[in-house]
This record gives structure tokens, C-alpha cells and sequence, in this order.
């Protein structure tokens, strides 16, 4: 079944972004439970390339195709499932990577949509929060996607984010989505400055 191209996610309105998240139909795996079938040999490196049998998977549609049937178990392993058979599947880190956002409005009304390497749209806020872990490699911003999965949020767009932070006059600084405060800084409460949120 060949997939839709991606749209430029630059030109998309509120509207049209809103539009797209809502035709966004994802098959019902948490209603699945068939019997444990063994393993995928497939893996989700950190990075978001996703490999089968070592080799990387290099057809974009076919990753988008999987991405649909990917569901984390209550003990946290990842598996690929339909109604028929459940496949063990490695997540080195999350499944998805934020790759591109958007951002629309200012302050309160700010508005944060992300883009994922799977082509998901996914607007940060009560559903989808940010959160941020340090690590050695510095701050690590993650989004949270859909039933337990996260998406890293790539570098260049953690920047991005951390710009658009540092130019507002919020303390702690952070950053604004869908009605939500997201501190940057890893355990920072995550109460809004306390001039806006009295």
C-alpha cells in the first residue's frame, strides 16, 4: 500500500497541522493480544534507524509501515504486533526521533508541532509532554508520543527549542506548548513562572 509524501511542515497552518494529527489512523494494537511468536531481528538504534537482521531498513514507507504496529509492553520491552502474532523488537534508547518543529504563536499561546523520522505529527503539551534528562552528552529532550513511547528529539531541533527558550524572559526558563510549562532544565519543577500562573 503505497504512503502519502511527507508535507513541508513549514508551510502547514494550526489548522492544516491539527487536520493532519486527527487523520493520523493508527491500527488498534493495544486491543491486540495474540500469543508471544518469538523475534522481529529487527532494531531501533539510537538513532532512529531502524535495522532488520543488521542491516539497515532503507525504505522510508516500509519504517513508516512498522512504526504503526510498534507498541510497549507493561515491562517496557518493545514488540511489533498484529492480530495474529506478537515479534520481539530491540529499542536501543526510544523508538522515534523528533526530527523537525514548528512553532507558532507566543508565550501562553505558544504552539510546539514535531515532526518524527516515522512522519507522525505530534503537538507537545498535556498528551505530549517534553520532558529533559541530563547525560554525559549534555540535555536530552524527549516527547512523549503514544502509549509509553517517546521520541528523542534530535539535536538540531533541541537548539532550536532552547533559542526560542532563552529569548523569552520565563524563570525557569522553558518553554511554552498547547497550554503546558516545560522547564529545559532537567529537574526543574515543571510549574509555570509564577507571574503567569497567578
Amino acid at each position: 500500500m503505497p504512503m502519502d509524501p511527507l508535507p513541508d511542515l513549514s508551510s502547514l497552518s494550526l489548522a492544516e497541522i491539527a487536520r493532519l494529527a486527527d487523520e493520523q489512523k493508527l491500527p488498534p494494537v493495544d486491543k491486540w493480544n495474540p500469543s508471544h511468536c518469538g523475534d522481529s531481528e529487527m532494531r531501533i538504534a539510537r538513532d532512529g534507524t531502524w535495522y532488520h537482521q543488521g542491516t539497515p531498513i532503507g525504505r522510508e514507507a516500509m519504517v513508516r509501515l512498522f512504526s504503526t504496529i510498534l507498541r510497549r509492553e507493561a515491562d517496557g520491552k518493545y514488540v511489533l504486533v498484529t492480530p495474529v502474532e506478537k515479534l520481539d523488537i530491540v529499542v536501543e534508547d526510544v523508538p522515534f526521533v523528533a526530527v523537525e518543529v514548528k512553532a507558532d504563536g507566543a508565550g501562553t499561546s505558544s504552539r510546539l508541532t514535531f515532526r518524527l523520522n516515522t512522519g507522525d505529527l505530534v503537538t507537545a503539551g498535556e498528551r505530549h509532554p517534553l520532558r529533559f534528562v541530563e547525560d554525559a552528552d549534555g540535555p536530552r529532550p524527549y516527547l512523549m508520543v503514544r502509549g509509553g513511547m517517546e521520541a528523542l528529539v534530535a539535536r538540531s531541533v533541541y537548539y532550536e527549542l532552547a533559542e526560542r527558550a532563552i529569548a523569552s524572559d520565563d524563570q525557569p526558563v522553558g518553554l511554552w506548548s498547547d497550554g503546558m510549562f516545560f522547564a529545559l532544565q532537567p529537574g526543574t519543577t515543571q510549574d509555570p513562572p509564577e507571574d503567569i500562573a497567578a
